[in-house]
């Protein structure tokens, strides 16, 4: 067998396994995770607006000067 038969049967062998067929699951894996990540922040971002909305009560003003006297009424 001559080199160059060699060599083509080398370049014709199978690719080892786990090589291109382990990046589609990677790939899939990493969008799920996206997937999820995107999903807890939008839970989290509604869960602190709801508890902004919920700590902000009507406050009386307290009618301090700017050097933080009261001012007499």
């Amino acid at each position: 067998m001559t080199s160059k038969e060699e060599a083509e049967l080398l370049f014709k062998q199978e690719p080892l396994s786990g090589g291109p067929r382990s990046i589609p699951e990677y790939e899939q894996r990493a969008r799920a995770e996206r997937t999820k990540i995107a999903k807890l922040r939008v839970l989290r971002l509604a869960r602190e607006a709801a508890s902004a909305t919920e700590k902000r009560t009507p406050q009386k003003s307290s009618r301090t000067l700017p050097g933080g006297t009261r001012c007499k009424e």
